[in-house]
């Protein structure tokens, strides 16, 4: 994400500066975020100037080409002990998502999770402190209830082997439960993209927004 001049701690402010502004995280594996309608990109700045947000304004956040470095160093590490001081780039991505009222993860199921930068992107900027706070003395406080987290997982295989396996259970608990209610995110809707990888005439996906059965339809198609 870009580098802002300071350091410093998360602003208290939790409410975006406009009703409908949509900030979505894009992973692809060869950096074409274009490349699938999911991860179709909407012009907007790195960091959102709240006077020029609009309404109905989208933000997208390709971390490969922001050569964001989802490393979680000792340095995070410190500055999760101590709930501020947070790095420049985190800073920014703080910023970016209090500017939003929704969140979009958009992403490829790499060995039934997310992509290592997605998931250091999570550890590094949903940090104690801002995302929630926790202590001994206080135990779990979640602070992101401003925001609306909508989750795209983009998968090579289909609706049925991911029942049949339990991916797709094991994918809502770890994001959904795991992620979004820990942090007191409301949480929308997870949607699979099935069978991504194969070869159509015209490019076709379903979206699933319900978990997958026999009566199951997909609720999008394109």
């Amino acid at each position: 994400m870009p580098g802002l001049p300071h350091c410093g701690r998360p602003s208290t402010a939790r409410r975006p500066a406009h009703p409908h502004h949509s900030s979505t995280s894009v992973l692809h594996p060869t950096g074409a975020v274009n490349a699938h309608p999911a991860g179709r990109r909407q012009p907007g700045p790195p960091v959102p100037d709240a006077s020029r947000v609009q309404p109905g304004s989208t933000e997208t956040a390709d971390l490969a080409a922001e050569q964001f470095d989802p490393r979680f160093t000792p340095a995070d590490r410190r500055t999760y002990r101590e709930k501020g001081n947070y790095p420049t780039d985190i800073v920014a991505g703080h910023r970016r998502l209090e500017q939003a009222t929704d969140l979009v993860l958009v992403f490829p199921v790499y060995w039934w999770s997310m992509p290592a930068l997605l998931k250091g992107w999570i550890d590094r900027v949903f940090v104690n402190g801002w995302a929630f706070e926790h202590s001994p003395a206080s135990g779990l406080q979640p602070k992101l209830h401003n925001l609306t987290t909508h989750i795209l997982p983009i998968t090579g295989d289909d609706c049925s082997a991911y029942q049949r396996h339990g991916y797709e259970s094991a994918l809502r608990t770890q994001i959904e439960h795991g992620i979004t209610d820990y942090c007191g995110s409301r949480h929308s809707s997870t949607a699979f993209i099935y069978e991504s990888e194969q070869p159509t005439p015209q490019p076709r996906y379903e979206v699933s927004t319900m978990r997958c059965g026999p009566s199951a339809k997909p609720s999008m198609a394109a």
